[in-house]
């Protein structure tokens, strides 16, 4: 058996055959340690290896202050932890493109007032009360009927009703002064 910190000390010297012997003795546990985190193999699998390659890209100034194993599983929980945040920002974006369509093949003018309507619309949403910009966003935004957010909200379909009519009306109220210019601007583009 091969004292860890020999074959640490042989990694940063650019040892291969301790890098080698370091792939082959934890990769099979990371692969499974994933499996805690994302089922998917493949996946664990493609993180693990970029443990290994940033592992050796950074071996020369490679500071492990813990035991290699618990470094590399806490490598493969982080990875799996970015590999979830990632997906909830696709599927995300998935969502926000079935609601508000795909930008592809919008012109770039219309690209930057679509931006700015976003940027206003975001700031609006902000300004308004929790009890109305919920309702609105579960409706508007998350495709929600009103009976689903009743249900959720625990409160009555009329409810809901009325707090998305009130949030459209406080749209309307800040962004009043938008809309103006974004109206001018789309007749001068057009």
């Amino acid at each position: 058996m091969v004292e860890e910190g020999q074959l640490l000390k042989e990694l940063k010297v650019g040892n291969k055959k301790a890098f080698s012997y370091l792939f082959q003795k934890y990769y099979k546990d990371m692969v499974l340690f994933g499996g805690n985190y994302l089922r998917d193999k493949s996946r664990c699998e493609d993180i693990v290896q970029s443990i290994f390659l940033k592992l050796w890209g950074d071996r020369e100034n490679l500071i492990i202050e813990t035991s290699l194993k618990s470094f590399l599983l806490k490598s493969v929980k982080n990875g799996c932890l970015d590999e979830l945040r990632h997906t909830e920002i696709v599927h995300k974006h998935e969502s926000y493109v079935e609601i508000f369509g795909d930008m592809n093949g919008i012109e770039t003018s219309h690209y930057i007032l679509y931006s700015e309507l976003k940027v206003h619309l975001n700031e609006a949403l902000d300004k308004m009360p929790d009890l109305y910009r919920k309702v609105f966003e579960m409706n508007r935004l998350e495709g929600l009927k009103y009976r689903q957010i009743a249900q959720k909200l625990e409160v009555s379909e009329r409810t809901v009703e009325v707090r998305v009519g009130k949030a459209l009306g406080l749209l309307r109220e800040y962004l009043s002064d938008f809309l103006v210019t974004l109206l001018l601007l789309i007749f001068f583009y057009n």
